[in-house]
């Protein structure tokens, strides 16, 4: 038992000690990234005050059950949801979305940093294996589920002023239209890049301008004449007035911990996706299928 103050940055021994669980678990929640933790010249070190908040997070309870932090990928329909939802809860709770990409919201979720992911990684009659197979890669995958958001067109988005382009091929014809690109891991980068490769093209040929990390973003710098194509879903093109080729379909997806598809927030979510006003939404968007909407896809159980 500990006597005195642990210090502000403790040894395996100290937080340990701290938590009555014995160094061997320490050494493997460090190492899976479960716990707040830093290897300075290669010895682990755990900032207390981190460690204290880790495990007010990981009992779901207290003030932070009143907390949906929702990061990955962008989607109009899902931030105009959570921007509402956000609205009504005032100060009652903390509801935000933070689009980050699918890889780079995953590992947030890893580390803790976020409750829920949107995912998206490939086309809708492949999503049931690729969605699972993407989690897996990540060592809290045991600690997570996904549930269906809705089914969304995937395809370019061109400004108003590029006439004749209704297919893929006539973007594709002209190699000065200036592109915009995504970050890495982005899901919408990656449906286009298999779209091309399976029309033997080569996704490295095509004339990047502009990097871009959101699905509005992205629309945004075609709007404004930055670029002349960018990947990205006809709900993002509608909102900024822009041609859609549509490319396919895929599903879009929420990964988050299992303890927190029961919490009053995510649950109130559910119910908000299921409501008519939300299908009207989606058709003025244009693009999506709610027919699936709440619908638990996986579990590692």
């Amino acid at each position: 038992m500990m006597t005195q103050d642990p210090p502000r940055y403790m040894s395996v021994k100290q937080v340990a000690d701290y938590l009555s669980l014995n160094e061997k678990k320490i050494y493997a929640l460090a190492s899976e990234g479960r716990i707040p933790a830093t290897k300075v010249t290669g010895k682990w070190m755990f900032p207390r005050e981190l460690v204290d908040r880790w495990m007010l997070e990981t009992s779901h309870g207290g003030a932070l059950m009143d907390r949906l932090i929702i990061v990955g990928s962008d989607d109009p329909l899902l931030s105009r949801l959570v921007y509402a939802f956000a609205e009504r809860a005032q100060a009652q709770a903390l509801v935000s979305y933070s689009p980050t990409g699918t890889k780079l919201g995953l590992s947030l979720m890893q580390h803790q940093r976020a409750e829920a992911c949107a995912v998206h990684w490939g086309p809708a009659g492949e999503a049931h294996l690729r969605h699972p197979a993407l989690l897996r890669r990540f060592p809290r995958h045991p600690h997570w589920i996904l549930v269906r958001a809705f089914a969304r067109e995937q395809g370019v988005m061109l400004s108003r002023k590029s006439p004749g382009n209704d297919d893929i091929g006539d973007v594709l014809a002209d190699p000065a239209t200036r592109w915009a690109g995504r970050q890495n891991g982005a899901g919408t980068s990656r449906f286009l890049e298999e779209h091309l490769r399976k029309l033997g093209v080569d996704s490295a040929r095509l004339n990047i301008q502009a990097t871009c990390r959101s699905e509005r973003e992205s629309a945004a710098a075609v709007a404004m004449g930055e670029v002349d194509a960018a990947p990205g879903a006809r709900a993002a093109a509608a909102e900024f007035g822009l041609t859609f080729v549509p490319l396919g379909w895929e599903y879009f997806d929420i990964a988050l911990e299992k303890g927190i598809y029961f919490r009053h927030l995510f649950q109130q979510l559910l119910d908000r996706l299921g409501e008519p006003a939300t299908q009207l939404l989606a058709e003025a968007l244009g693009g999506y299928d709610l027919a699936e909407a709440g619908r638990l896809v996986w579990s590692s159980e």
